[in-house]
């Protein structure tokens, strides 16, 4: 320290309060962006090192607020309640409390009470699980109604046959190579029959998404898996839950390992496109192209990869993304999870903006708060503050959850 000969303190002073000055600023570029504020430290549960690979929203104890359910690879499942403020409490045995490699979660009214049930997909233990809820919060483990085990990690769900109930699809690896189509059964709803055979073709995959959409406006819910071994693969429903694939309309023009399927309009053309985000590999070596690959609908279910004109290169993983018009312009952004491959590195999740036409650039920086860097994976969006605007809710492999509010 610089002291005078009185013992009064000087320079150290004002080093102080510059410090401060600093430090102060530093955190809040940290923590919030004119678009985002990360209030994970004020509004979380805080486990720095849980591995919440997927995240879904919907209010399940009836209170008119957005609850999260939170899918965990090697920790049992969870619940976080809201308050109504978008401040999360951990509901501690809300699910069996058993570690299982649980991938994904989807969330709906399986059994038409009304109230929002869980089912969650499984990949090393092959311990699916499948909950009902009773609109308070409370689950009953059901999952005994699952009907087979399987190495999963696609997961998604929809009126695939038109009767008002929610079917379920599984996609698998390893193993178990042929995906799983289990149909709502109409006389006992919130039970279900193996549709598998009937309605999926006998085709090997190897699927890490699974993802239902209108995709050739006929009004029935197309399917697209997206595959960790190539190809990916497209699929037109019949109405009946019968799916045929449609390889000559889903232009392939790069080996893909595919993560996550997302569809949306991208140019406004009032047509779903279709957004692959991939790995080069799953923390391994570099190997494929992990640069998410835009596909453009042509209107009829033609799908050709416009990734080199509309998309910015990247060299970073991505396990997970979601939509969001995060700018309030009218028009579909994209955030995207992002890991280092190799060596399996922390980074800061992503954010690419739509120029109105379906172009997209990189505006990482002044979007997203660098408080969000870890190992992200699944992304959930939804107005958990009840403001008017929607907040990115984000899980991590072995990182602190975030949450960000929108701005």
């Amino acid at each position: 320290m610089l002291l005078s000969l009185s013992g009064k303190l000087y320079l150290p002073t004002l080093v102080l309060f510059l410090s401060v000055a600093v430090v102060f600023t530093a955190c809040s570029q940290n923590v919030e962006t004119k678009y985002f504020k990360d209030v994970t430290a004020t509004h979380m549960p805080l486990d720095a090192e849980a591995h919440a690979l997927d995240v879904a929203l919907a209010d399940v104890n009836g209170d008119g607020h957005l609850d999260a359910i939170l899918a965990l690879e090697a920790q049992p499942n969870r619940l976080y309640l809201n308050d109504g403020t978008g401040k999360f409490s951990w509901k501690k045995g809300a699910f069996v409390e058993k570690k299982h490699d649980t991938e994904h979660v989807r969330l709906a009214d399986f059994n038409k009470d009304g109230y929002i049930d869980a089912i969650f997909v499984a990949e090393d233990d092959h311990n699916h699980e499948f909950y009902l809820g009773d609109g308070k919060g409370n689950f009953k483990d059901v999952s005994e109604r699952l009907l087979t085990k399987s190495e999963a990690n696609g997961l998604d769900i929809g009126d695939v046959n038109g009767d008002g109930l929610v079917d379920v699809l599984i996609g698998n690896s390893g193993s178990t190579k042929q995906n799983f189509l289990w149909i709502n059964d109409s006389e006992n709803p919130g039970y279900f029959i193996d549709y598998t055979k009937s309605g999926l073709p006998a085709v090997p995959t190897e699927t890490q998404s699974i993802k239902l959409a209108d995709l050739n406006d006929d009004g029935y819910l197309d399917l697209i898996a997206g595959n960790e071994v190539p190809p990916n693969r497209l699929f037109f429903n019949d109405g009946k839950g019968r799916f045929t694939e449609q390889a000559e309309k889903l232009e392939l023009t790069v080996p893909l390992h595919t993560r996550e399927v997302l569809t949306f309009d991208v140019n406004g053309d009032g047509h779903p496109d279709i957004l692959f985000t991939n790995l080069t590999s799953n923390a391994g070596a570099f190997e494929k192209d992990p640069t998410a690959r835009l596909l453009i609908n042509d209107g009829t279910g033609n799908f050709k990869d416009e990734t080199a004109k509309r998309m910015p290169k990247q060299d970073y993983s991505t396990y997970a993304g979601a939509i969001i018009d995060f700018n309030h312009d009218g028009f579909p952004d994209i955030i995207l999870s992002a890991i280092k491959i190799p060596p399996f590195e922390a980074m800061q999740v992503q954010a690419l903006q739509n120029d109105g036409k379906g172009n997209f650039k990189q505006v990482t920086n002044e979007v997203i708060p660098t408080s969000t860097v870890g190992r992200s994976w699944g992304i959930a969006i939804g107005d958990v503050n009840n403001d008017g605007k929607l907040d990115l809710f984000i899980g991590q492999w072995g990182t602190q959850a975030r949450l960000l509010l929108g701005k």
